[in-house]
């Protein structure tokens, strides 16, 4: 959705939310442990990460060092370190600047859980995007490209709200809608229909 918005608006694009699944990826592959808060930080600082959008509409291609882990970040391992580690206070002042760098002189669309409390607090438009974790689940396994059976939807379902419950009650930048923002619940809405909303809104 953030990837179309910004180029509707031709804007840069941001998607911090894999800012922290590539540092939780990254390691993960070095066997670093996810409660080593000073090891996780220092290599939050050296992750070399670009964004490719070829066909906005399938989504950026996201690189690490020159490779394209878009596939693995978005495993639900993946998710789920991700969802650890930013907890942690340096972890989210390490990737703090390297978020706000993203943010040029043509102007950026960001997505992410404290983009509009945190990150940029002073943002022009804040959209805060929800779904049912019934549909959030759907979309999840068509992302994936998985089997939509019963029992995994379940799971990744399971999978969803325990993210989010953590995320919520997390001490550091809680997910939470910022007080300005625009909230827009997407459960019965096509990726055209909120697209259209939201360009709506901000023209």
């Amino acid at each position: 959705m953030a990837l179309l918005l910004a180029e509707k608006l031709g804007l840069d694009f941001l998607d911090s939310g894999a800012l922290y699944r590539l540092l939780a990826l990254a390691a993960l592959n070095n066997a670093i442990d996810l409660a080593n808060e000073k090891k996780l930080a220092d290599l939050a600082l050296t992750l070399d990460i670009k964004f490719v959008a070829d066909e906005p509409q399938k989504g950026a291609r996201v690189l690490l060092s020159g490779v394209d882990v878009t596939r693995e970040i978005r495993t639900e391992k993946t998710a789920a370190a991700a969802s650890k580690i930013a907890a942690l206070p340096k972890v989210r002042a390490a990737l703090l600047q390297k978020q706000r760098d993203f943010a040029g002189e043509k102007g950026l669309v960001a997505d992410g859980r404290d983009m509009g409390t945190v990150v940029f607090p002073d943002a022009t438009y804040k959209f805060f995007l929800d779904a049912s974790p019934e549909q959030r689940a759907l979309r999840r396994a068509k992302q994936l490209n998985i089997k939509q059976d019963g029992a995994r939807i379940r799971a990744l379902k399971a999978e969803i709200e325990d993210r989010d419950l953590r995320d919520r009650t997390r001490e550091v930048a809680p997910l939470k809608a910022a007080t300005d923002s625009i909230i827009i619940d997407t459960s019965d809405l096509s990726i055209d229909e909120v697209l259209t909303i939201m360009l709506g809104i901000i023209k």
